[in-house]
């Protein structure tokens, strides 16, 4: 079970930290990945990292998103800094696997939701 926390209303410009957490170390021994979902819009990955730790970020959100490990494996971040109204969504922890170069969710935790606005 994986469960994510930390988001909330936020003003534009803002920033928060999502968390995270599983019952078990399973961040350590797979690839992650957070994705977020919008209303009425796809469903978009906006980070991921591989198990020996590189990153890639989704254009909407480099240089502003930084995703992030523990060092026990228990527990995943995502930081969010100069937050805009377009990044409100509900946003998912994942594990996963790469094929191919990108990203594939296999299991997913439950969300927290985001928003954005003044």
């Amino acid at each position: 079970l994986m469960q994510a926390s930390g988001g909330g209303l936020v003003q534009p410009g803002g920033s928060l930290r999502l968390s995270c957490t599983a019952s078990r170390r399973v961040f350590s021994i797979n690839p992650i990945g957070w994705y977020r979902q919008a209303p009425g819009k796809e469903r978009e990955l906006v980070a991921s990292m591989s198990i020996g730790g590189t990153t890639n970020y989704a254009d909407s959100v480099k240089g502003r998103f930084t995703i992030s490990r523990d060092g026990v494996g228990n527990t995943v971040y995502l930081r969010l800094i100069s937050l805009k109204p377009a990044d409100t969504a509900d946003y998912y922890c994942t594990v996963g696997q790469f094929y191919n170069g990108r990203y594939y969710a296999s299991y997913w935790g439950q969300g927290t939701q985001v928003t954005v606005s003044s």
